[in-house]
């Protein structure tokens, strides 16, 4: 046998090349959910479909009203088909709606109830939620019954009550009269108090061992975690401070201290027919609420879910 063969038998044998890597296929990868499940390319239509249809109904008014509001005199806003392009776009519907009513001092006055109605909600939702969660105190399940037996309340059955105290108050016709009725919201409770719940116990038995007092917990520990949910609180008590109509309009009875939603008012019975000045002063109140839920957006989702799950 020869050198050169004692050579090749005594390599050892090559090992098996690895198999090369599985390349997803792209459009089975697009055709599975979240959860992994197969999604036929029918279903994926009928969602993007549905999609479409839910944004077309809720932001469709919204365009409309904008479109309207920007249109001019000359250009008719019944004509079929409809325009949804203004052909010549103008402000001067918005400066016709400052010149007919008060609409900034209204406007104004809306954002002072708006503000002070955040404030008392996320502090007031804030203490009370933390007290129901974590606080060990008699009829502590007896008050967590109480505001869910409250938000079933209709408004209507209360207000004469609600309008008789302010009365008795002699805050009638004021601003603090609008704001106090609905300075802490049941609801914003019960979402604080299930934030509260989701904070794991070990962190702030951790914070108590190491000598911290019911406040310490409550403000650098407890708070911290769920900020989420405070923006959730804060914009829906903003949404419904500026958007109510029916308690500023009994208990306000001077003009200067209307809301924009009593101002605007006076602007459809008064000006009915013209659709481009009651279009502009929609899009006046509609405004501050883009710009607050676009600023805290990111907060907001993050907080739907802090309470969902309890911890």
């Amino acid at each position: 046998m020869s050198l050169t063969t004692r050579k090749t038998r005594a390599q050892p044998a090559a090992a098996p090349a690895a198999p090369a890597p599985a390349v997803p296929d792209g459009r089975r990868a697009r055709r599975h959910d979240r959860d992994g499940r197969p999604v036929s390319a029918g279903e994926l239509v009928l969602r993007y479909l549905l999609l479409v249809a839910v944004l077309a109904l809720t932001i469709g008014p919204f365009l409309w009203q904008l479109s309207t509001s920007l249109k001019g005199p000359a250009e008719d806003i019944y004509s079929s088909p409809p325009s949804f392009l203004p052909d010549d776009p103008t402000l001067h519907n918005y400066e016709r709606v400052a010149d007919t009513i008060p609409v900034w001092d209204y406007a104004l006055n809306s954002l002072k109830v708006a503000a002070a109605s955040v404030v008392t909600n996320c502090a007031g939702a804030a203490l009370a939620g933390y007290a129901l969660a974590r606080l060990r105190f008699a009829g502590r399940r007896t008050a967590s019954l109480v505001f869910v037996l409250a938000m079933l309340v209709p408004v209507e059955s209360i207000i004469i009550a609600q309008f008789t105290t302010m009365r008795d108050l002699g805050l009638n016709n004021t601003l603090v009269g609008v704001v106090l009725p609905g300075a802490v919201g049941a609801l914003n409770v019960l979402l604080m108090r299930n934030a509260f719940l989701s904070v794991p116990h070990e962190v702030e038995e951790a914070a108590y061992v190491d000598g911290a007092n019911v406040w310490q917990r409550f403000v650098y520990i407890a708070l911290p975690s769920v900020k989420g949910t405070l923006a959730v609180v804060a914009i829906f008590a903003f949404m419904g401070a500026w958007d109510d109509f029916l308690w500023p309009l009994i208990v306000l009875s001077d003009p200067s201290k209307f809301t924009l939603t009593i101002g605007l008012n006076y602007l459809h019975g008064t000006f009915a027919n013209d659709q481009r000045l009651v279009a502009a002063g929609t899009i006046i109140a509609v405004a501050p609420l883009i710009v607050l839920f676009a600023c805290l957006q990111r907060y907001f989702f993050r907080g739907v879910g802090e309470g969902a799950v309890k911890g």
